[in-house]
């Protein structure tokens, strides 16, 4: 019995010495479960585009898919403190998790200076200084007609059409009388006769003058001593034949507009100027227009009319430029691309997106790390191109959150409203 007291006394302490060194295997291994295979221990494994996630084991980021990467126990910077007390009311976190589930980004508030490209659509017009319209002072009636279609291309004193009118027929007449009468009254010796002869003949020869009748004409009447039946009307310009109401054996009056012509050298430019970019076009300035057909070709062209007042229904403003057109490559009609380059004086802009407007207040968030957001009312000026001018509220260099402000602003307002604090200074969005 004794021996078998002692067998078993033996059995119990083998068990106790095998159980004790199972647990301390144990005990080693769980412990070198986060430790590197050079010995380190790992702490724990960070975002390397984000160092403000964290996670317990290894895997990939969710905002930016990257590795995770291991932080050991003896490299670990002390994690500076920061003191959020001070931030105003509206502020709010918001995880990395979530934050890339909603899409939010960030941008910088820095000063920009330089060029700004202000693009508009024009239409190219005639310019109306470089219309004529041909007329006749008198009455008669169509005889021959050289330019029988509209678009022909007609250079300055060209024959456009002949006109038989007695009014014009009894005018030469009376000059041709009046040369005689001058001839004859040369023999007379009756005092003051000749200065009267000679006057009569300016009269005659003045009213043709007046007539539109041209020197060459008057030289050839003069010379023939024949009037002229059927009286040549020449182009007063060259250009290209808009309209045309001339046609044979048609009677006209001084009022008919026989033929409209216009010179097409020298264009006008109408574009249509947003109304945000209005402020920044001016007399004299110049501008570079391109044809849609072409973006190859580019023409310049100076601002030389403004609209004073702004289009109701497109809210543009119409604005008129002269530009030359070689060749004739600008047609009337034609839409084309209009860029004017405005320089703009050093700023302190943001990415316009970090702007949320909502009624007269202008609020942007700005980033205080670990997620911290805080809504800051600011003035806003100008925008250039795709950033807005700060006036007042941001300083150089501080980060901005740049897309789905919206959330985050209903986020903030949805924080202070629980805190009954809806209407304090520094909340985000509108009342």
């Amino acid at each position: 019995m004794k021996i078998l007291k002692t067998i078993l006394a033996l059995l119990l302490l083998a068990a106790a010495f095998l159980g004790g060194y199972a647990y301390r295997n144990l005990s080693n291994s769980s412990g070198t479960a986060n430790t590197a295979a050079g010995g380190r221990r790992i702490l724990y494994y960070v975002d390397p585009m984000h160092p403000a996630y964290k996670s317990d084991k290894p895997g990939i980021a969710p905002d930016c898919g990257m590795k995770l990467e291991p932080v050991y126990s003896d490299s670990a910077p002390a994690a500076p403190a920061i003191d959020r007390s001070g931030l105003p009311m509206g502020s709010i976190r918001i995880s990395p998790e979530k934050q890339q589930q909603i899409g939010v980004q960030y941008g910088t508030a820095e000063v920009t200076s330089g060029g700004q490209t202000i693009r508009a659509i024009g239409k190219v017009a005639y310019d109306e200084t470089r219309l004529a319209h041909v007329h006749t002072k008198y009455e008669g009636w169509i005889d021959r007609v050289y330019v029988d279609f509209i678009g022909k291309l007609v250079e300055k004193g060209q024959p456009l059409l002949t006109i038989y009118s007695p009014d014009l027929l009894a005018s030469q007449q009376e000059l041709l009388l009046a040369v005689k009468a001058k001839e004859v009254m040369k023999q007379s010796t009756i005092e003051g006769v000749v200065d009267q002869s000679e006057t009569l003949f300016q009269a005659a020869r003045r009213r043709l003058e007046l007539w539109d009748f041209s020197a060459a004409q008057i030289d050839q009447l003069l010379a023939t001593h024949q009037p002229i039946k059927n009286v040549t009307i020449y182009s007063p310009i060259t250009g290209y034949v808009l309209d045309r109401k001339a046609f044979p054996q048609v009677k006209v009056v001084p009022d008919t507009d026989l033929y409209t012509v216009v010179d097409l050298t020298k264009v006008w430019i109408v574009a249509d100027v947003f109304e945000s970019d209005a402020g920044n076009v001016r007399l004299g300035q110049t501008a570079r227009v391109t044809p849609s057909y072409d973006k190859a070709k580019s023409f310049l062209a100076k601002v030389s009319y403004i609209q004073p007042e702004l289009d109701p229904t497109t809210r543009t403003l119409k604005v008129r430029l002269d530009a030359e057109n070689p060749a004739t490559l600008l047609k009337p009609d034609m839409y084309v691309d209009v860029t004017f380059q405005v320089e703009s004086p050093p700023a302190l802009t943001v990415p316009a997106g970090a702007v949320l407007q909502a009624g007269d207040r202008n609020t942007v968030f700005v980033d205080h790390g670990d997620g911290y957001l805080e809504p800051r009312e600011v003035t806003v000026g100008e925008q250039r191109g795709d950033r807005i001018a700060i006036l007042k509220g941001l300083k150089a260099g501080e980060r901005i959150v740049t897309s789905a402000n919206f959330l985050i602003d209903s986020e903030s307002r949805l924080k202070a409203s629980s805190s009954g604090m809806a209407d304090m200074p520094g909340m985000g969005g509108a009342k």
